[in-house]
């Protein structure tokens, strides 16, 4: 079966978009694609992409979680303390899912997370 989806944007609600750039484009390192005045839209990987538009009064954090997949968690948590980004839950393994991960917060407040699946089913990057 195709992926019903050609592309996929996570669209979040920021209070300062220059705030914002210094995370996802310099933190994370995420290539800018599209900026649209109000909204900025940057690749994940591949077809996925994460949009930050600017709001006057930001939607509350915490609902949604941003989740970046990467085999390399331990460099990423290492990279963001580094760049002064807060890590709310270090790199740890997660029996429950499967997972290795860690927990980080953007400057909005939305959580994102870095994760590594374990489980040998999961389909991994063409």
């Amino acid at each position: 079966m195709t992926a019903p989806f050609e592309q996929a944007v996570t669209v979040l609600p920021v209070a300062d978009l220059e705030r914002s750039h210094e995370f996802y484009g310099d933190a994370l390192g995420l290539e800018l694609v599209l900026d649209q005045g109000a909204c900025r839209i940057y690749r994940v990987a591949g077809e996925a992409f994460i949009g930050v538009c600017r709001r006057e009064r930001p939607a509350p954090a915490g609902g949604v979680i941003v989740t970046l997949v990467s085999q390399d968690v331990d460099g990423w948590h290492e990279r963001l303390a580094a760049a002064g980004v807060e890590v709310t839950k270090p790199a740890a393994y997660n029996p429950e899912y499967d997972i290795y991960h860690c927990f980080l917060h953007d400057p909005d407040g939305h959580v994102v997370e870095i994760q590594r699946f374990q489980a040998p089913e999961w389909p991994r990057p063409g």
